[in-house]
C-alpha cells in the first residue's frame, strides 16, 4: 500500500491514516468493527427522539422498528437530528465574502461544504458555529514571549460573533440561536436548526476574564482552551508534529479560566490542547468537558488526536470526568494516507473511542468548512446519514461473517421512553451538565473571578491608599 505524506504546512482551516489492517485481522473483523460503530451511532441518534418528540413512538408509526437495518436507519434519521460540535462556516464567509452578510445566501449553493439545503439533506438539528481566529503568528502578528503585545484576536473574534449572528437572524426561518439545552430542544421541535457559538482558542480572549464574560453575554457556549499555539492559559498540542511545552499543562491563570468557564456554564473544549492540559482540565473542571473536533490517537498517532491515556479519564467513575469526544473528519487526522480515508475510517475512530471511553462519550465534530478535503463518502454536511447507513448495509453483503444485533435492540432504546429522556443525547447531556454546575456555583455564591494576568503591566497592582 502506498502512503502519501501529510504536508505539515496544511492548515486545518483549509485539518484519517490509510486504514491499515493489523496482521491477523480479517475483512470479517473489520466489517464487525464497522457494524459496531454503526450501532453506536444509531444509539446516539435514537436518543434525541425522546427530546424532540412529545410521543416517541409517533415518529415511526408505533410498533417495532423494521428488521431491515437500512430501513431502520432511515426511520431513525428521519426523526432525530444530527448534532455537530464544530463547523467553520463563519471562517469561510470571512475568507470568501469578507463578512459581508448581504452577499451571503445560505439558502443557495455555497462554495464550501455547508449550506441550508445540504444541512436539511443531512438531517442536521444543531451545530456549533466555530468563531475561529488564527493564532497571532499565523496571522502575521507577534504577541510576544509573554503574550502581552497587542494583536487583532479579540477584535476579529467580535467580528466573527457579529457575522454569525447576522446570518442566523438573516435566515431565521432556518436557524435559531441557542444559548441553553432547552433552546436546542425547542428549536428542533419547531423544525429549526439550533445555532450555537464556540470560540476556537484561548488566545482569542486577550488574556482577560472580562473579555470572556462579554463573549458569554454575546452567546458563546464553548471555549477551546488553545488552538495550535500556546497562550497565557494553557499549552497546545501543536498540529502534526507537536510543540515544546510552556506551562506543562494549565498555567495558574488557566486553572482560574476553567473554573470561570464552569461558573458561566460555558463548555471547556479540549481539542487542540496538549495531553497535560487535557488531564489538568479533567482534574480541575467541575463540569463535563468536550473535545469539539478530535479523533483517536491510537488509530492516527499525532499529537492533535486524543490518546487512550486521556480517554480512560473520561467517564463518571472515580478519578474520571464526564465528557464527549466529537470525531473530526479531516483525512489527515484520521489516516496516515489521507487519500484512503472514507466513511469506514471515521467509523473506526468512533468505534475506538466508544470502546475505550464508552458509548456515552462519543459524538461528531466534522470541522466542515474548515478543511480542504474530506473522507470519501462524507464530502459535505448532506452525507451524515452515510455514517449510519454504510455499516448497516454490510450484513447483507457478508451475512455469514457478521453478527448484527437485532434491530429490536434499537427498539428497546425507543421503548425506554421517559428514562431515556433523562439520559439525553451524549452532547446534550454534557451541555446540561455544564448548566447544572453553573447553577450549583450560583447557589454557592461563587462570584466572578477577578484575577488579572500576572504579567500585565498596564494595570497597576493594588496599592494601599
Amino acid at each position: 500500500m502506498s502512503t502519501a505524506p501529510v504536508d505539515p504546512n496544511d492548515s486545518e482551516h483549509t485539518a484519517l491514516l490509510p486504514h491499515i489492517t493489523p496482521a491477523g485481522h480479517t475483512n470479517g473483523h473489520r466489517q464487525r468493527v464497522l457494524v459496531r460503530a454503526g450501532l453506536i451511532l444509531i444509539t446516539l441518534i435514537a436518543l434525541p427522539i425522546f427530546l424532540f418528540t412529545e410521543h416517541p413512538r409517533s415518529w415511526y408509526g408505533g410498533g417495532r422498528l423494521p428488521r431491515d437495518p437500512r430501513q431502520a436507519a432511515d426511520i431513525i434519521l428521519s426523526g432525530a437530528p444530527i448534532i455537530d460540535g464544530h463547523i467553520d462556516l463563519p471562517w469561510l464567509v470571512r475568507m470568501v465574502y469578507r463578512n459581508n452578510a448581504t452577499a451571503i445566501e445560505l439558502d443557495k449553493p455555497m462554495p464550501g461544504q455547508v449550506d441550508i439545503s445540504r444541512l436539511r439533506t443531512g438531517r442536521v438539528g444543531a451545530f456549533f458555529w466555530s468563531l475561529f481566529v488564527p493564532c497571532p503568528d499565523s496571522a502575521g502578528e507577534d504577541s510576544g514571549k509573554d503574550f502581552l503585545q497587542p494583536t487583532s484576536s479579540v477584535r476579529d473574534t467580535l467580528e466573527q460573533i457579529d457575522i454569525s449572528r447576522q446570518l442566523i437572524y438573516k435566515h431565521s426561518d432556518t436557524f435559531e440561536l441557542a444559548l441553553t439545552v432547552r433552546d436546542v430542544i425547542d428549536a428542533v421541535r419547531r423544525g429549526k436548526i439550533a445555532a450555537l457559538l464556540g470560540i476556537e482558542g484561548g488566545h482569542q480572549l486577550g488574556n482577560s476574564l472580562g473579555v470572556l464574560r462579554q463573549f458569554a453575554a454575546l452567546g458563546v457556549r464553548y471555549v477551546t482552551l488553545t488552538h495550535t499555539c500556546h497562550n497565557a492559559f494553557a499549552d497546545s498540542s501543536g498540529f502534526f508534529d507537536g510543540i515544546e511545552p510552556l506551562h506543562h499543562g494549565l498555567s495558574p491563570f488557566g486553572q482560574t479560566l476553567v473554573r470561570e468557564l464552569n461558573r458561566l456554564g460555558i463548555l471547556v473544549d479540549l481539542s487542540h490542547t496538549s495531553d497535560a492540559t487535557a488531564l489538568a482540565a479533567l482534574n480541575i473542571s467541575r463540569a463535563p468537558v468536550i473535545w469539539s473536533h478530535s479523533s483517536a490517537r491510537a488509530l492516527r498517532d499525532i499529537p492533535r488526536n486524543v490518546p487512550d491515556e486521556v480517554l480512560r479519564h473520561v467517564g463518571t467513575g472515580a478519578g474520571q470526568r464526564d465528557g464527549i469526544v466529537m470525531v473530526n473528519f479531516y483525512p489527515g487526522f484520521l489516516s496516515v494516507d489521507p487519500d484512503e480515508a472514507d466513511v469506514k475510517t471515521v467509523a473506526d475512530h468512533i468505534d475506538h473511542i466508544a470502546r475505550v471511553a464508552g458509548r456515552a462519550h462519543v459524538g461528531i465534530g466534522s470541522d466542515y468548512d474548515g478543511i480542504d478535503r474530506c473522507p470519501s463518502g462524507l464530502e459535505d454536511v448532506s452525507d451524515y446519514p452515510a455514517l449510519v447507513r454504510t455499516p448497516l448495509i454490510l450484513p447483507a453483503l457478508a451475512p455469514s461473517s457478521l453478527h448484527l444485533a437485532d434491530c429490536g435492540a434499537i427498539q428497546a432504546w425507543v421503548e425506554r421512553g421517559r428514562a431515556a429522556r433523562r439520559s439525553r443525547t451524549n452532547f446534550l447531556r454534557i451541555f446540561a451538565g455544564a448548566e447544572d454546575v453553573a447553577r450549583e456555583m450560583a447557589r454557592e455564591g461563587i462570584a466572578p473571578a477577578q484575577d488579572i494576568y500576572e504579567k500585565r503591566t498596564d494595570i497597576p497592582r493594588k496599592q494601599e491608599l
